[in-house]
């Protein structure tokens, strides 16, 4: 508890001495940051590999089609290729 009442009140005293201008300056640069379009992409494909990290189904690909209804599907790890 102590070490963390430390670190905010270090934080206070480094954050007053930049002044309001130095925190302007960082509050701008992330609010760019968050808006770029290449940071929303970075979220999102990072996002999208991780659900595929985590789904537990397997991804599947048709093998070989029996007929024009019925196709048989293996997990893309399976395939042969």
């Amino acid at each position: 508890m102590f070490g963390l009442l430390v670190g905010v009140a270090a934080g206070y005293v480094l954050g007053t001495r930049a002044g309001r201008a130095r925190y302007e300056q960082i509050s701008k640069t992330a609010k760019a940051v968050a808006a770029s379009p290449v940071t929303h992409k970075a979220i999102e494909v990072g996002r999208q590999k991780l659900s595929d990290a985590l789904n537990p189904q397997p991804k599947l690909e048709p093998m070989k089609p029996i007929d024009e209804t019925t196709t048989i599907m293996v997990p893309r790890d399976q395939l042969q290729k």
